[in-house]
């Protein structure tokens, strides 16, 4: 068995003085370190703690080192433990660090009292850094004329808080919305923000057109419809293929992003949308062995034979059915304009049709007068009222003819604004309601009022008054009051109850027959 007795060997002078070097040295370096605590601020005591054991280590290290030299002979020759020297170490450490923490305690303050000084003076700092970024940021933002949130902070000796200001909420321009037609500004918005820019690949037709659509120049369904046609008809015969792309595809493409234009200038017209789904169906029957010329022909025939035989020919048929409920001596009251009523009226003057016409109009476009201005040009006897002027003229009519700017699934009449009122005020006095309507112009949509799908106009339209002898309207700065909120729709919606009859091309039909209009017609109309 080995003995567990440990022989401490004799110090030697070397030794001895080494040791005391040691300790004079530790008791310097404690002095300095007390000092350097009221001189110097630090930032985090956490830095400064680990700083001052890594210096002890390091002089543990070299106390060993010198140990470890001076004492190797002595061990070696009296056969020494290494334990041994790891405890001589040990106590030599334990000794620097109650020396150090004796100068420090000594110097008349407490440890509390040093961690207090020590907290207070990095508060400060991270006051005096948070203060600075704070004026470098105000000096950015009044560079770059942005608002920003300011931020700001309150130092107080222990705690640091800080406080920020919530961002303003950008309120939008136009906070005159009516809360019944929210989804309709929300969708003239979004058409606004995807419309493509002008320097793209839009052909300059679609261009014209769609300035022509905002500005009012071409209004009417059929009307609009035929200038689409052509445009589109121009932009086919001006399209070159892309490389390494098909012919089809890239014309569809061109395609969509006009009609994207179009439908920012103004909504498309369902007599429109039917018009581009035949041409669209037209494209899907082209043979992929066609080459581009011979396609673009074809499709330009086709847009011909949709003119002639969904617009003029139906016009023409629905003529010849109409008149012969026209008798001798008849009051036929009409609202606005309509293409295919004045076509009505004129072939029945030409007819030589005994009858006179009483034109009712509403604001804000008034579109009665150029009504007005085409019949009374061809010598037909016409009257001219406003729609709130209806029920005294109303006893004299003996029919209603009506234009539509669609006919729904459900049998309701889509048609200007105003159609409705002047159906329901015939329907009062007993007064037959004749509606004329192509069948390109039947939708699918199912819609009973005027809320759910419509077209917005401009508000300021409304303000406009067309008396001569005022040159301010009284409404000219409606904006800047709050509570006042103007409302221009384009559409409403007529029931079916209202409508005596709907005139087609096909035939004389009730309301409720408007389904099967949908269904004998072909899929891609």
């Amino acid at each position: 068995m080995m003995d567990n007795k440990v022989t401490v060997p004799k110090k030697s002078r070397e030794e001895i003085k080494a040791e005391r070097e040691a300790k004079k040295a530790a008791k310097a370096l404690a002095k300095v370190k007390a000092k350097s605590v009221k001189t110097e601020d630090k930032n985090d005591t956490n830095t400064k703690s680990v700083g001052i054991k890594d210096e002890q280590t390091n002089k543990i290290d070299s106390i060993r080192n010198e140990e470890s030299i001076g004492t190797s002979k002595d061990v070696t020759k009296e056969n020494i433990k290494p334990s041994t020297k790891t405890n001589v170490a040990n106590k030599l450490a334990n000794a620097c660090v109650r020396n150090e923490e004796s100068e420090v305690a000594s110097e008349g303050k407490s440890k509390a009292e040093l961690r207090a000084e020590r907290r207070a003076r990095q508060e400060a700092q991270r006051a005096a850094k948070q203060q600075l970024l704070i004026d470098k940021s105000k000096v950015k933002s009044k560079e770059d004329n942005k608002s920003e949130p300011v931020t700001e902070t309150i130092v107080k000796t222990h705690t640091v808080k800080k406080v920020t200001t919530p961002k303003k909420t950008v309120q939008k321009d136009n906070t005159h919305e009516i809360n019944m037609f929210k989804h309709l500004y929300h969708e003239r918005e979004q058409a606004i923000v995807h419309v493509p820019f002008i320097n793209s690949n839009i052909h300059l037709a679609i261009i014209r057109l769609g300035t022509q659509y905002a500005s009012k120049v071409i209004v009417g369904s059929n009307a609009r419809c035929v200038a689409l046609l052509a445009a589109v008809k121009q932009l086919i015969r001006d399209f070159e293929r892309p490389s390494q792309a098909d012919f089809i595809r890239g014309l569809e493409a061109t395609l969509q992003e006009s009609i994207a234009y179009l439908h920012h200038c103004r909504p498309l017209a369902v007599s429109m949308q039917n018009a581009l789904r035949h041409l669209k169906w037209q494209m899907t029957q082209l043979p992929s062995a066609l080459s581009d010329t011979d396609a673009k022909n074809k499709l330009c025939s086709a847009i011909d034979t949709y003119i002639l035989e969904q617009i003029e020919l139906a016009g023409k048929a629905i003529s010849l059915t109409i008149q012969t409920k026209i008798s001798k001596g008849d009051v036929i009251l009409t609202y606005g304009y309509s293409s295919l009523i004045h076509k009505i009226l004129l072939d029945a003057h030409t007819a030589e049709k005994q009858f006179r016409v009483i034109v009712v109009d509403g604001r804000p476009w008034l579109e009665g007068k150029e009504q007005l201005r085409r019949l009374t040009k061809h010598g037909i006897e016409c009257s001219y009222i406003l729609i709130n002027a209806l029920s005294y003229m109303m006893p004299e009519v003996s029919k209603v003819f009506l234009g539509a700017h669609a006919i729904l699934a459900n049998g309701a009449v889509m048609s200007r604004v105003g159609t409705a009122q002047v159906a329901l005020m015939a329907r009062a006095f007993n007064i037959p309601v004749l509606v004329a309507c192509e069948t390109h112009k039947s939708c699918e949509r199912v819609q009973t009022d005027s809320i759910v799908y419509n077209e917005l106009g401009n508000a300021d339209e409304l303000v406009q008054d067309s008396r001569n002898g005022l040159k301010k309207s009284l409404l000219t700065n409606w904006r800047t009051k709050k509570s006042l909120n103007l409302l221009n729709i384009t559409y409403d919606v007529t029931p079916a109850d209202l409508v005596t009859a709907v005139v087609t091309e096909l035939a004389i039909l009730p309301c409720t027959s408007v389904p099967v209009i949908l269904r004998i017609k072909p899929s891609e109309i």
